[in-house]
């Protein structure tokens, strides 16, 4: 028997010029088109996240699984799945996508969890935007080596956007 091919790892992130994707557990930046492209993009599918991300929400996001990363063995939040750690959460997720019937994980931060799964992700669907703010979360570089553009979109700027921004997808080279 064929094993099923398991579902690809794709992170999406937001991040500054300057590497930065979040400053005192908020966005630095307020892009509300992006966050509509967000919510289209991961619908339906298990999404991982650390704690701190998901504190910094407040709630599980409607139409998807999300999966809590944190080694505090205390964490308990209504409505979302707990690992406790990098390699639970893949493995857990992996799981959901089958039993969802999709073929996606969506990693959506932050910046330890980007770093501990980095060598996981098949994709990355990166919103670069167009502000180098202050900010204590960063996304790691990227190794050219071992990614290529595969695709690159400058949306028209929504009228409450604040800034301008570009989408960039690079898959594993």
């Amino acid at each position: 028997m064929r094993k099923k091919p398991m579902a690809k790892i794709v992170f999406i992130v937001a991040v500054a010029r300057n590497g930065v994707i979040g400053s005192a557990g908020e966005l630095p930046w307020r892009l509300p088109s992006d966050l509509r492209r967000f919510r289209a993009t991961t619908w339906g599918r298990p999404m991982i996240m650390g704690r701190r991300t998901f504190e910094s929400i407040g709630k599980p996001l409607p139409g998807r699984e999300t999966i809590v990363v944190t080694r505090d063995p205390a964490f308990d939040a209504a409505g979302v799945l707990v690992a406790r750690s990098p390699d639970a959460a893949l493995d857990l997720a992996q799981a959901r996508a089958t039993a969802m019937g999709v073929d996606e994980v969506m990693v959506v931060g932050g910046s330890e969890i980007y770093a501990a799964m980095l060598p996981n992700a098949d994709r990355i669907v990166l919103t670069e935007v167009e502000l180098t703010p202050p900010g204590d979360a960063t996304f790691p570089p990227l190794d050219p080596a071992d990614w290529k553009e595969v695709s690159r979109e400058t949306p028209d700027r929504g009228p409450k956007d604040e800034v301008e921004y570009t989408i960039r997808i690079f898959e594993r080279a």
